[in-house]
């Protein structure tokens, strides 16, 4: 009987410990900060993310505005910043600061003049006018070649 209350004890005691190390490398600080990608156009976006914010934190620089860090299932914590059109091209740092604790760490990235490409734009764009008078002429010239074709067909068959 007292060997059962020694190990329930014992697991116990192992089982608070084990869940209890997490929160404490959660509170550490940030740590393994990575930006994605390293080289951004003005304007464009980078994706921040970093390990030990376990409550969220902010992401700071000159190059974007301060962006919060939200924290997802797997406890990593990331952050989506838009670089300023008019940043001025060079190496910029990033700080990453957790809610709940006072560390503070540093990444480089590197901001590139030009908007990069607009690939990709689904539709987003109107047609030029050039594109607009080339279309109405196509469906110009399809409305009168298929009435001319309807008319002929007609009189092949004798009903004009």
């Amino acid at each position: 009987m007292r060997v059962s209350r020694v190990l329930a004890v014992t697991a116990g005691a192992c089982a608070a410990m084990a869940f209890s190390a997490p929160l404490a490398s959660a509170n550490s600080g940030p740590v393994n900060v990575q930006v994605t990608p390293y080289r951004v156009h003005q304007g464009g976006t980078l994706r921040v993310t970093v390990d030990g914010c376990g409550h969220g934190g902010t992401v700071t620089s000159n190059a974007f505005r301060s962006t919060r860090l939200s924290v997802n299932s797997s406890g990593h914590s990331s952050a989506t910043a838009r670089v300023y059109d008019r940043a001025t091209p060079g190496k910029y740092n990033l700080a990453v600061k957790c809610s709940d604790n006072q560390r503070l760490a540093t990444k480089e990235f590197t901001v590139v003049s030009g908007r990069g490409a607009l690939g990709g734009l689904g539709g987003s764009v109107g047609p030029s006018s050039t594109e607009m008078t080339v279309g109405a002429g196509l469906v110009a010239s399809a409305a009168i070649g298929g009435s001319i074709f309807v008319l002929r067909r007609r009189r092949a068959l004798g009903e004009f």
